[in-house]
């Protein structure tokens, strides 16, 4: 349960600009899709994505860390670690079972199944994006456990794409179709309260502080 009190006392340390601003971005935001990077070697790879998932709105990233286990380059994500949560996982068999229980389908990106190009892609079904290693691609595991494929049209001699440029424009052509639709693919306003929250923390000074003066008061 959130606490509103809490919430309208935080919030009154932050500009008019801040408000509106967390206000307006909460509104794109969706867990209706979510992305996740497995295993990926170079550290600016999912740190782009993280960039482009908060870009597009995507509330939430899985990175699963079977073989690697770095820390988020914050210069590529240009900050946007702090607005997009991420799921972090030690083995993709837990990945997909919790995303399969939050009632994801698995989609695993790669340009070598014949399934689902980009424009025929099913926006209404919750849907996890699945990006692979730089070279080897998606584990098996990953594959023999997807719901569906999905590959990018691509007309030239190159096969395939950086995993943070495929991110991007799965993600940009999915979340526009979505928007038209008539699905309700927006947070809840009880997820978007505890986002206000928690952006809060991450920018209010002396945050630990303030709550506890809070409490003492009430």
């Amino acid at each position: 349960m959130i606490d509103l009190d809490l919430l309208e006392h935080l919030e009154s340390y932050l500009t008019e600009h801040r408000k509106e601003r967390f206000t307006k971005v909460l509104s794109q935001r969706t867990k209706h899709f979510t992305v996740a990077t497995e295993d990926v070697y170079q550290l600016h790879n999912t740190s782009a994505v993280i960039r482009s998932c908060d870009v597009f709105g995507i509330q939430e990233v899985n990175i699963v860390e079977e073989i690697n286990s770095k820390n988020i380059d914050s210069e590529i994500a240009m900050g946007a670690q702090k607005w997009v949560d991420l799921n972090r996982y030690n083995s993709v068999k837990d990945t997909i079972s919790d995303l399969k229980q939050k009632g994801y389908q698995i989609v695993a990106t790669t340009p070598h199944e014949k399934d689902a190009m980009l424009h025929d892609f099913d926006v209404t079904k919750k849907s996890c994006f699945f990006f692979g290693r730089e070279t080897e691609g998606l584990s098996q595991e990953v594959i023999d456990q997807a719901d569906c494929f999905l590959k990018i049209p691509m007309v030239g001699f190159t096969e395939s794409l950086n995993i943070s440029v495929s991110a991007a424009i799965i993600l940009q052509h999915v979340t526009t179709k979505l928007k038209q639709s008539d699905i309700n693919w927006q947070l809840t306003e009880e997820e978007q309260q505890e986002k206000r929250i928690d952006w809060c923390k991450k920018t209010i000074k002396s945050y630990e502080e303030i709550i506890e003066r809070f409490y003492q008061k009430k």
